[in-house]
């Protein structure tokens, strides 16, 4: 299995194989969650505070309907 089919694989849904856009609008901001995180521990890089709140909710929505979708039918 490659890194590309595994990545791939990690963003499909369970339904039929697609990538599932709730996935990757997750990612990219848990990804910019932790970039912000880490500019700000080792580069004192601020990000203002009502933008990483907001970016956390966007996470944890998307973390928890894609949760939610697998205890539905």
């Amino acid at each position: 299995m490659s890194l590309f089919s595994a990545f791939k694989s990690m963003l499909a849904d369970g339904v039929d194989g697609s990538v599932s856009s709730k996935r990757v609008v997750t990612l990219i901001a848990m990804s910019l969650l932790v970039l912000g995180y880490v500019l700000n521990l080792f580069w004192d890089f601020t990000v203002e505070e009502y933008m990483y709140n907001s970016m956390m909710v966007i996470v944890l929505a998307g973390l928890g309907t894609t949760v939610a979708e697998k205890f539905s039918k």
